[in-house]
């Protein structure tokens, strides 16, 4: 059991989550000053006594991604220079995470840059919800959770019982997310083999598996520019799909993505709330990931085991 006390707060990127977290741990948002100086600086105070606290901040990077990212750092530093016992970062959507190998001469790992900043800042362990990659857990030198979204997708889909489902991979790159949900839901997969001639551009090129009549399902770890997820559902809907439906966890929807999903081939997009919901789209429904959160906080603060929460 944990003695020290749970206090929970919020840099600017997420609040309306982070109050929905406080909520189900039935605990008050923590008091923080965070603001900017006129400079463009960011500076952040806690107006609380923290000290001796099992302190846990939630911030998800999006949109002024640079921002919320500093943010967050100047957050974790001030937790540690307020003598809390433990302090988490709850990172909704982690920045960067797609830059996580080198696949050009003399580029960055910036996902293992972002990495060393929270743990140079005085983070005690991570909590990040879906990952781009699992392999970014490896750059951490302390404990890293990683709770999905991806059970709450799959109940979701059983409750709509659909006629004849299928889990559609958008690439290659999301196949073995994607047979594990086939795996869970008893049904077959299909593949679309994509390529990128360049950055945010995507060509669907091939389609591997019959979806004839059938109602394709789609998961993913993020929306952006909505390029890659359009292009499958062209092909697989001039192949004789029925449907076809994206479940994904952090919609950024950036650049002109909104109308590239509301002109496809997309009958329906679910994403969370792990990123605010900015976007004004029929097609898209949002689905709270609070709880989920919440319980990750509140078996790590108690030290209980959040493996089945990854199942």
């Amino acid at each position: 059991m944990n003695n020290h006390e749970l206090k929970i707060f919020t840099g600017t990127g997420n609040p309306e989550l982070a109050k929905k977290i406080a909520g189900y741990l039935k605990k008050p948002l923590g008091k923080a000053d965070v603001k900017k100086f006129s400079n463009g600086e960011s500076y952040a105070r806690f107006l609380e006594n923290i000290r001796g606290c099992d302190v846990f901040i939630v911030q998800s990077m999006h949109g002024n991604v640079n921002d919320q990212l500093m943010e967050l750092l100047i957050l974790l530093d001030a937790a540690k220079r307020a003598s809390a016992a433990r302090v988490t970062p709850v990172i909704s959507h982690y920045a960067y995470a797609r830059q996580d190998w080198k696949a050009a001469s003399r580029e960055p790992i910036t996902a293992k840059l972002v990495a060393d900043l929270l743990s140079a800042a005085g983070a005690d362990r991570v909590i990040a919800l879906d990952l781009h990659s699992e392999q970014i857990q490896g750059f951490f030198n302390m404990p890293v959770d990683v709770p999905t979204a991806l059970p709450k997708f799959l109940n979701l889909v059983k409750s709509w019982k659909l006629k004849n489902p299928i889990v559609l991979a958008p690439d290659a790159g999301s196949a073995k997310k994607s047979t594990k949900a086939a795996q869970k839901l008893g049904v077959d997969i299909a593949i679309v083999n994509k390529r990128r001639p360049k950055h945010g551009e995507v060509e669907a090129l091939h389609l591997i598996g019959n979806v004839k009549g059938t109602d394709c399902i789609v998961f993913e770890d993020m929306i952006d520019t909505g390029g890659t997820i359009c292009a499958a559902a062209k092909v697989v809907k001039a192949a004789g799909a029925k449907s076809v439906t994206v479940c994904a966890t952090h919609g950024i929807f950036s650049k002109d993505a909104i109308k590239k999903i509301n002109d496809s081939e997309i009958d329906k997009v679910v994403v969370t709330n792990s990123i605010p919901d900015g976007h004004d789209s029929l097609k898209i429904g949002v689905m709270d990931i609070s709880d989920l959160l919440g319980e990750v906080i509140k078996r790590i603060h108690s030290n209980e085991s959040i493996s089945f929460l990854f199942e």
